[in-house]
């Protein structure tokens, strides 16, 4: 066991069981008249239940003069400047006008010095109110599949989160035990221990918060109004999430898992988290962004996160009517669904180490001092007994050697009682024990030398790597700032090629762009040509009315209407006929029109389409030409305008690459120094190790001493020595 160097002496508390010795008898124990004589919750054994943490027990405890249930925090452990930090807290929290807050999430609480005597002595108390509510995650437990209620507690989540920014407090731990849901789904904040208010702003924190919400890079003195930002963050998308998909918490939540739906673990290590990679990979945009956003806020510095209040559109919740209700059995419950808070349960201060064994001087009489009434009795029984057992044998008698033996036997065993009976004895006994426990209690000094310096090395050379690491990481840095910059460079050129190219065809461009348009001007004078030219009104040769009938039967009324005609054989007749191509491809048969007149018929047509086609326009109009040209006058200007945003656009890329070579620089820097920080602390626990070591090994050396002694001292009170003391005494 290594031995602590001294520190300053901290006020000692009662331990949780004290106090409920104590509140057995509420009448004796309080002063203040809500709590004098209240009655508390009751175990099945008739004592006061306890909810016990690390540094405090909270009972439920029922005013005998108002009726009034409150919850009464006990601490068991000291916190440096308690009184101030709640006397600010309850000032700042008592400044609030609830009509301005989302909901009534902040509850009341008195912080009460010397409020309860336990022994002789007066400790202090918290009284706060109680509320009739559940855990979060005990909610989520019965809620989780109503995705409207789920989605509306987040935007409620927010709502207290920006009522804490916009008032510039921390609460310090938020975490599903410290978030109470109402009756009307409404949320409680519990637990002020750690809360940061711009009063206490220097102090320093008493905690760093449930380990499953809280940065990786948290440490112990931060304490500001960023504390709760990471944590608010994860809170927020854990509920989003399980709106929008409510099997998520059967797939990543365990049951009475300390955590919603990722842990510690997750954040520390978002390469290989399940539960993170789940979330990165879900279907749904809203899932993935914010589990994004999260492993990406895991590597800030508290400082730089961003308030989830300034990333959620605000939204007002109705208060409701009550904040507070008489308790049922639910709430007093320990540990189970619908139960206190866990703040109530556990803490979150470890407990200290016992103190190191320190060597106790016992002395004990190396010899036997002043003869009793029974040294007395032994010495003149002892000749007695030898003399009968030599009378028996010179007697000659016929007896068993035991017979014969039993009186030197029982002068033995006289002896063996009286020595027994000594005090001196006693006192090298429990000398040899009480030395012997505490050798026992100390470390082997040469294997504990061994073993720091195993850690010395150990830690020396992940430090030298540490250190000889953080140029090369610079150095990536600057690298991955120069191929940014390179490589926002070629996306400008290439970019402006694009456009240059674009821009150098538009004149090729405009030249299709007037020659399609007046080719179907001249297609579309030479369809209306042919359409107004009727086979009725002026039939070819050949066709009269009957044959004008005929075709304008199977559609064919105009020049438009046919391309053509196709011969074709008929068997029957062994003779050659004819079928008629109508415009839209399908072929025809007209009685009465044979391979002669199909070809004079397709010969009139080819009149007309050329008589059209001598008649059509050669050239466009000039509002036709001027709408063509202006349009193509857009695109040249669209195109211009986009190759002048080129520069700005990579502009800003450069900016924004060095802000976050800036930012990375920083919190490289940032990184490396507290690190320093921390090995330099490590450092000097090693040289404070290095002289309890030396301690423990003089203590173990001496104890030995002693260990050694006292045997020796044992051996002086030995048979032999007792029974030449009884005859010579000494």
């Amino acid at each position: 066991m290594n031995v602590r160097s001294p520190t300053a002496p901290q006020p000692q508390f009662p331990s949780g069981a004290a106090y409920a010795e104590a509140l057995q008898h509420t009448q004796l124990c309080f002063r203040h008249p809500e709590l004098k004589g209240a009655r508390p919750d009751l175990t099945k054994l008739g004592l006061p239940r306890a909810i016990s943490g690390a540094f405090a027990s909270v009972f439920s405890l029922t005013s005998a003069t108002s009726g009034q249930r409150y919850a009464v925090k006990c601490f068991t452990r000291y916190v440096p400047d308690q009184e101030r930090r709640y006397q600010a807290i309850s000032a700042r929290l008592a400044r609030l006008d609830r009509a301005e807050l989302s909901q009534p999430w902040n509850l009341g609480f008195e912080y009460l010095p010397d409020a309860i005597s336990v022994g002789q002595e007066r400790y202090p108390v918290l009284k706060m109110e109680w509320i009739e509510a559940v855990t979060l995650s005990s909610w989520l437990d019965d809620n989780h599949a109503d995705r409207f209620a789920v989605d509306r507690l987040a935007d409620r989540f927010a709502a207290l989160t920006r009522d804490l920014s916009q008032h510039d407090i921390a609460h310090g731990d938020l975490q599903h035990g410290n978030l109470l849901v109402a009756g009307d789904d409404t949320l409680r904040l519990v637990d002020y221990d750690g809360m940061y208010v711009p009063d206490l702003a220097g102090l320093g924190g008493t905690e760093r918060g449930h380990r499953n919400y809280q940065s990786p890079l948290r440490g112990n003195d931060d304490f500001g109004v960023e504390l709760d930002r990471f944590s608010a963050w994860v809170i927020f998308m854990s509920l989003k999430a399980i709106a929008t998909d409510p099997t998520l918490w059967n797939r990543l939540h365990q049951p009475s898992g300390e955590f919603l739906l990722l842990t510690e673990e997750d954040f520390s290590s978002p390469g290989g988290s399940t539960g993170l990679q789940t979330l990165l990979a879900h279907p749904d945009q809203v899932v993935s962004g914010l589990a994004d956003r999260v492993r990406s806020l895991a590597f800030q510095p508290l400082e730089l996160l961003p308030p989830l209040s300034d990333a959620i559109p605000k939204q007002r919740t109705a208060a409701p009517a009550a904040a507070t209700a008489s308790a049922g059995p639910t709430a007093a419950a320990s540990g189970s669904a619908g139960g206190l808070p866990g703040w109530m349960m556990t803490g979150h201060v470890p407990s200290p180490a016992g103190p190191a064994p320190t060597a106790i001087v016992s002395t004990s009489p190396d010899v036997f001092h002043g003869r009793t009434a029974l040294d007395v009795v032994t010495a003149l029984l002892w000749p007695l007994l030898l003399a009968m057992t030599g009378v028996l044998l010179m007697a000659g008698l016929p007896m068993p050697t035991a017979v014969a033996g039993a009186p030197v036997a029982a002068a033995l065993l006289l002896t063996a009682f009286a020595r027994s009976r000594r005090v001196e004895r006693a006192e090298a006994r429990a000398a040899l024990a009480v030395l012997t426990q505490q050798l026992g209690q100390l470390d082997e000094p040469v294997k504990a030398a061994e073993k720091l310096r195993e850690e010395k090395e150990k830690f020396e050379s992940a430090e030298s790597k540490r250190s000889a690491a953080h140029p090369k990481e610079q150095d990536k840095l600057t690298a991955r700032y120069q191929a940014e910059l390179k490589e926002a460079e070629e996306r400008r050129i290439r970019k402006q090629r694009d456009i240059d190219k674009k821009i150098d065809g538009l004149a090729e461009e405009l030249r299709k762009a007037l020659a399609k348009a007046l080719t179907d001007k001249q297609n579309a004078y030479v369809r209306d040509r042919l359409g107004r030219r009727l086979i009725a009104d002026a039939p070819p040769h050949g066709i009269g009315p009957t044959l004008a009938a005929r075709l304008a039967a199977v559609g064919i009324r105009s020049a438009a209407d046919f391309t053509g005609y196709r011969t074709v054989q008929n068997n029957s007749f062994n003779s050659t006929g004819a079928v008629l191509v109508l415009s839209n491809g399908r072929l025809v048969n007209v009685t009465g029109i044979g391979e002669a007149k199909a070809i004079g018929l397709d010969g009139w047509r080819r009149d007309v389409v050329a008589s059209a086609i001598a008649r059509q326009p050669k050239a466009l109009g000039i509002a036709e030409r001027n709408q063509i040209e202006q349009g193509i006058a857009r695109r040249r200007a669209q195109l211009t305008d986009q190759r002048r945003a080129l520069e700005p656009d990579i502009e800003t890329l450069r900016v924004q690459a060095r802000k976050k070579l800036e930012d990375d620089r920083s919190r490289l820097t940032r990184k490396h120094t507290l690190a320093g920080q921390q090995a330099a602390r490590k450092r000097q626990e090693f040289s404070q190790r290095t002289v309890a070591l030396k301690q423990n090994s003089a203590i173990h050396e001496s104890l030995s001493a002693s260990v050694e002694a006292a045997r020796r001292t044992r051996r002086r009170l030995a048979y032999a020595h007792y029974v030449r003391f009884i005859y010579v005494g000494r």
